[in-house]
């Protein structure tokens, strides 16, 4: 199974894209507090759109807690990361595999990320950013976990039209 982390969110539109994306991707998220606002917050709504009460979630109090009731393969996104994200192998369906993500603002503590430096990893890019946006990694990283595990049950067609919706348009 696939699972997002969000190690001490603060953007409430970042959170309700990413909680979007779980939903699509049939990923669980995990919250580690403390987080930047309310999960009843507007903007969550508003980027989840009518999304979010599908999101399966849970809200930990600290890292550790998140640590102590889950086991997987970890992997950290992160700026200080020496491999590209394409460098793993995300295949194993039946693999719980765990991918964190830092704050929006300071990112993954080093004390954190120095056990497991060897899945460090970070999306490559310019040297005129220092990170993409929160939720744009989340899917990129997903999406290539996927990729990899052949989009696993995800529909590849819209589930609402016929085959030639375009043709008898």
């Amino acid at each position: 199974m696939l699972n997002v982390v969000l190690f001490e969110p603060e953007i409430p539109g970042n959170t309700g894209n990413i909680m979007r994306t779980c939903v699509a991707t049939n990923t669980k998220l995990h919250l580690i507090k403390p987080l930047g606002f309310s999960l009843n917050d507007k903007y969550i709504k508003r980027s989840g759109v009518n999304y979010i009460e599908n999101c399966d979630y849970t809200v930990y109090e600290n890292i550790e807690e998140f640590f102590s009731k889950n086991e997987g393969t970890y992997y950290f996104l992160t700026r200080y990361g020496h491999m590209p994200h394409t460098s793993f192998d995300y295949s194993h369906k039946d693999e719980d595999i765990y991918f964190f993500f830092g704050k929006e603002s300071t990112g993954i503590p080093p004390k954190i990320l120095k056990p497991y430096i060897d899945h460090c990893m970070r999306i490559p890019m310019t040297n005129k950013v220092r990170a993409l946006n929160l939720s744009n990694t989340v899917a990129i990283m997903l999406y290539e976990a996927l990729r990899q595990q052949e989009y696993r049950d995800l529909l590849r067609e819209e589930p609402h039209k016929s085959k030639n919706f375009i043709e008898e348009s």
